[in-house]
């Protein structure tokens, strides 16, 4: 055989796996004997120990450590029942002597029981029988007292026994074998004298706040100096929830009556106690967190209640923006404190702005009632809407508390929300300082500008978006403004409509925000030839012919105003609506206004990037015609709209002779619509039978043509007008069937369809799937 190996090292191996393999037969086999033995015996003890070998381990023995803890606890709770029982019910028979000798003798039976059971290793028992000499002990107080000292003031001797309890229980568990429960005893004891010594002598909240404080800082103190953790966790808990409960009532009594030094020296107390503690321990940033939160309450407690809720506000947030500043990178403080304080500062800064920003949401809206009164000349300060200079000092300052404050928002968001705040506040100061009509107007746009040029140099997106967001919404906003007044109006909207141009065609900013300038500059645009219109005295429905001049000067400019020019499309657009809305209550003018969209439109087709404005110039064109027939009294239109089909759909069928692939929607679209659609109008209002009658057997051609050729339009237009014929012609039946059926039976029919397309859905997708598919097939 051969083998990489050389002879004595694979035999030492060989040896070695054999002894290994001996050992481990050997162990199985006892462990078997063991198993064949237990299951002989007719009463096996349940903690027989198993033999001990290498690789297993016997069943283990006496009863499980949580069932041991269950049958102590239960044992001690039984003998402190007995106890309680004997205080309470067996006392009186006994005299004092007896009384006397029974409850010392249980109490120095049950305080020198542990120390024994320590000595033998039962550590869990110690601690139950310790539990048991505690409550003797309570015992023993109370029995003092409604015996020995049965004069005695109970609130006061409650104070009284609950620190000498304490301090005897310290001692206890501090005695050799360093007992755990009478240690958090000795701790729960101790929050007890204070608080009751306050309440005993009638204190007030104020009062019994500095109790609480008090108490947390002794606990403070305790868990850290005290070295055993059944110390210290209930010493932090405790100064936690009592620190809690008097801030909380320093917090309380500074809200319902501010002014008052008694709350501010509370909650700066409060500051100071949650910053040592910070400093002490490194894990504990909440309680600096705490202390910055009870310093800014400190210091808004100090504003009298007089001054009204807007200076309250604007000292917190200044208040946060010194824990801010005094939590610095620079600062000598600990991580802990610097943490925990800037997480103060945020959180009160961050409330102070939104609710700074909510107010300021509210005075821009108010600016809103001008539409009702444009051109009125009156003052526009929104009196009632506002709470004073307070606001704007209570935004720059917030501005002021987040900016760099990266480590705590997240990243971009401190900036963004500064230059917020910023911003807001700057916008609105003007108002709320009086100043004039034209000072408010000059420094709101002072403020838009501003905002624009962050938003035009920004190189993070986020925050020229943001910037951007804002100078559109500031610029908005003081265009309301300037309705109040002629030169205002055209002063502001020449104003930002250039500089909303000037800021789309900045090469160096974002696209986005490049696009919005654009948009904005056509809207401003519109809005100025809707007043120029209004100036002349022109009606509503002439300023919306007024208003097509802008859409016609984005069409002309064309290519030049890449790469803005969808979003500049896009809002002219929205111009050209806004005119169609301004002449709808003047058909004839509707129709002048339909018809020079369309030459819009036509003449954006021009251009081989959008042919599609082909189909809306058509449109357009067809639908002025429409109007201006219906506005005439014409009752016959097709005499007009045949001849303008029949042109239509020579030009269609030329078109497809020279381009075969082109589609029959752009060759006879057009054509077919301007007659069937008006036709289709005339028809639904006409009562005689020649009309509906002709154009269902146009329709019906149409609708085989299409099919025979092949062709969507015709296809779809003539079946869809055949569709609408029949169905005016149906319409008296069906309405007639109706009134004479039952009225359960339409329901029931509807929900017989349901379930018949319910139970063939699937079908009827697939159905459905195949004439979509058949459909796109056309031309």
């Amino acid at each position: 055989m051969d083998t990489p190996l050389p002879p004595a090292e694979e035999l030492a191996l060989i040896d070695r796996e054999l002894l290994q393999l001996d050992a481990r037969r050997a162990y199985l086999l006892t462990r078997r004997a063991w198993l064949v033995a237990l299951l002989w015996q007719p009463g096996p003890a349940a903690g027989a120990p198993a033999p001990a070998a290498r690789g297993g381990a016997g069943p283990a023995a006496g009863p499980a450590p949580s069932a041991q803890n269950v049958l102590l606890t239960l044992g001690a709770v039984l003998l402190a029942v007995a106890a309680l029982a004997f205080t309470l019910v067996s006392w009186g028979s006994l005299g004092i002597g007896a009384r006397a000798a029974v409850l010392a003798a249980l109490t120095a039976a049950a305080a020198a029981a542990p120390a024994v059971l320590l000595g033998r290793g039962l550590r869990a028992t110690a601690e139950a029988v310790a539990g048991l000499g505690l409550l003797l002990t309570a015992l023993d107080a109370y029995a003092l007292h409604a015996v020995g000292l049965p004069g005695t003031d109970g609130g006061v001797y409650a104070a009284w026994a609950a620190a000498v309890l304490a301090a005897l229980w310290a001692l206890y568990g501090a005695a050799p074998g360093r007992l755990r429960l009478p240690a958090v005893a000795a701790v729960a004891a101790a929050q007890l004298p204070l608080p009751l010594a306050a309440l005993v002598t009638g204190a007030g909240p104020l009062e019994c706040g500095w109790a609480l404080l008090a108490t947390a800082a002794l606990d403070a103190a305790l868990a850290a100096l005290a070295r055993r953790r059944a110390v210290r966790v209930p010493a932090w808990a405790a100064a936690g929830a009592l620190g809690g409960c008097a801030l909380a009532l320093g917090l309380a009594r500074s809200l319902g009556a501010p002014g008052g030094a008694g709350a501010a020296g509370l909650l700066a107390a409060g500051a100071l106690l949650g910053v040592a503690v910070a400093r002490r321990e490194p894990r504990a940033s909440g309680a600096a967190l705490a202390g910055g939160l009870a310093g800014v309450a400190a210091a808004g407690a100090l504003v009298p209640a007089g001054a009204g809720s807007g200076w309250g506000v604007a000292v917190r947030v200044a208040a946060a923006l010194g824990l801010l500043l005094a939590a610095g990178r620079g600062t000598a403080a600990p991580g802990p404190v610097r943490r925990g304080l800037l997480r103060a500062g945020v959180a009160v800064a961050l409330p102070g702005a939104l609710a700074g920003l909510a107010a300021v949401a509210v005075a821009a809206a108010s600016r809103l009632g001008v539409l009702g009164e444009v051109w009125a000349a009156t003052a526009p300060r929104p009196a009632g809407y506002l709470p004073g200079p307070a606001l704007a000092v209570t935004l720059l300052l917030a501005a002021g508390a987040l900016a760099g404050q990266a480590g705590v928002l997240p990243r971009g968001g401190s900036r963004i929300a500064a230059g917020v705040c910023a911003g807001s506040g700057l916008f609105v100061a003007p108002v709320l300082l009086g100043l004039p009509v034209a000072a408010v107007l000059g420094a709101q746009l002072a403020v838009v500008a501003a905002a624009g040029v962050v938003a035009l140099r920004a190189s993070a997106p986020a925050v020229a978006l943001a910037a951007g967001a804002g100078a559109a919404a500031g610029a908005l906003n003081v265009s309301l403004a300037a309705l109040d007044g002629r030169l205002a109006t055209f002063a502001v909207f020449g104003v930002l409509g250039a500089g909303c141009a000037l800021g789309a065609a900045y090469e160096g900013a974002q696209r986005p925000v490049r696009g919005g300038g654009a948009v904005l500059a056509v809207c401003f645009a519109a809005a100025t030839a809707v007043a120029l219109a209004a100036l002349a005295g022109a009606g509503a429905p002439w300023r919306g012919v007024a208003v097509l001049a802008v859409p016609a000067a984005v069409v002309a400019l064309g290519a030049r105003l890449d790469p803005v020019r969808v979003p500049a499309e896009a809002a002219a657009a929205g111009s050209g609506l806004l005119a169609v809305v301004l002449a709808a209550g003047d058909p004839p003018v509707l129709a002048l206004v339909l018809a020079l969209a369309g030459v819009c439109c036509a003449g954006a087709a021009l251009r081989a990037d959008r042919r599609g404005a082909a189909g809306a110039a058509g449109a357009l064109a067809v639908a002025a015609a429409w109007v201006r027939l219906g506005a005439s009294g014409v009752t016959a239109p097709e005499a007009y709209t045949l001849p303008v089909s029949a042109l239509a759909l020579a030009v269609g069928l030329l078109r497809r002779r020279r381009d075969p692939g082109a589609s029959s929607w752009a060759a006879y679209g057009p054509g077919l619509a301007a007659t069937l659609l008006p036709g289709l109008g005339a028809a639904w209002v006409d009562s005689g039978w020649p009309r509906p009658l002709l154009l269902g057997l146009a329709a019906l051609a149409l609708t085989l043509a299409g099919a025979r050729h092949r062709l969507r339009a015709p296809l779809l237009l003539g079946g869809a007008t055949l569709a609408a014929v029949a169905l005016h012609e149906l319409a008296p039946y069906l309405v007639q069937a109706a009134g004479a059926l039952p009225r359960w039976v339409p329901p029931a029919l509807a929900g017989l369809l349901l379930l018949a397309v319910g139970s063939t859905y699937e079908k009827r997708l697939r159905d459905a799937r195949r004439l979509r598919e058949a459909l796109g097939r056309l031309r």
